[in-house]
């Protein structure tokens, strides 16, 4: 049966709609989905949903500081999460918050992918003394933890948000060239390659065109992973003070502010970002973990 023929036959699947049928098949994984659309819509639609800019000094009163859920604020609109020390509306600060949170573990999942993609490629391709170079310097990586690797680079760097994405890509990268070396050492003895090389084509045709495409499926489930991990990091360095500056919207930060006051019973402060936070991470992985029995076969019932 032809593409064409199989396109108007009813009772064939293209790819596409089988994808989305067998993620589809998953409710947990369906709610996970829909949960982290609400907060990746209440992230890029911060500015309409805040009643207030919690980083707009202009609209802070100070008298409006630790209020608890439900009070009404000085202008007149309701703390719906209460407010922190210095008056900030905590709904309008996780909003924000989750701006931050989803772009940097966005930009450091994206940057760690491109490095650990083509080293893990040229590791896989070339073999020898590049992937005996090229792992080793994987293995040191990943012999260190994240969070201590994180550290050393933020004292050496400073705050900020690209110095914090910087050191993102730099602690992750590793796990995204040990995925890829991986499946392109299957792929590389496959007749395709071998075919490829046989017709003379370019290291770079072979690479980009014929191993990298069939190296994509566990590449997916790998960044939902590390896009989760790099947001927790993120937050856990903003909570010690050496993340993002105490100017920047952040989850970690709002956590911190609010850290010293959950024994006065102010818990608010504290307890809402942090199940922002947790929500965030939770949703994000429920969609990694079916992606992943999606896009291998071997566990698919």
């Amino acid at each position: 049966m032809t593409m064409a023929a199989a396109a108007r036959d009813p009772g064939v699947q293209s790819p596409f709609r089988r994808f989305v049928a067998d993620f589809a098949g998953s409710q947990v994984a369906m709610a996970g989905l829909a949960v982290f659309a609400l907060v990746l819509a209440a992230a890029l639609l911060a500015p309409l949903l805040s009643p207030q800019n919690p980083y707009d000094l202009n609209q802070l009163d100070i008298m409006d500081g630790r209020q608890p859920p439900m009070a009404k604020s000085m202008e007149g609109f309701v703390f719906w999460l209460g407010s922190d020390d210095q008056g900030r509306d905590m709904l309008s600060a996780i909003f924000y918050g989750l701006r931050t949170s989803l772009g940097v573990g966005a930009m450091s999942a994206v940057g760690a992918l491109a490095l650990g993609m083509a080293a893990g490629l040229l590791a896989a391709y070339f073999g020898g003394r590049v992937e005996s170079v090229v792992m080793r310097i994987v293995d040191i990586q990943l012999s260190f933890p994240s969070i201590l690797v994180a550290l050393i680079l933020l004292a050496v760097l400073g705050q900020g948000t690209w110095k914090i994405i910087l050191a993102l890509i730099c602690v992750q990268w590793a796990y995204y060239a040990r995925t890829v070396r991986g499946t392109a050492l299957v792929e590389r003895r496959k007749e395709y390659i071998e075919a490829a090389r046989c017709l003379a084509l370019g290291h770079r045709r072979i690479v980009f065109r014929h191993l990298l495409p069939n190296c994509l499926p566990p590449l997916i489930v790998v960044v939902t992973v590390q896009v989760a991990h790099a947001i927790a990091l993120e937050a856990t360095l903003s909570f010690l003070g050496i993340g993002l500056p105490i100017t920047e919207p952040s989850l970690g930060l709002l956590i911190a502010n609010g850290f010293e006051y959950l024994l006065s019973g102010k818990y608010w402060i504290s307890f809402f970002p942090g199940l922002a936070l947790l929500v965030t991470i939770v949703s994000i992985n429920l969609v990694g973990d079916q992606l992943r029995d999606v896009l291998n076969p071997r566990l698919q019932k």
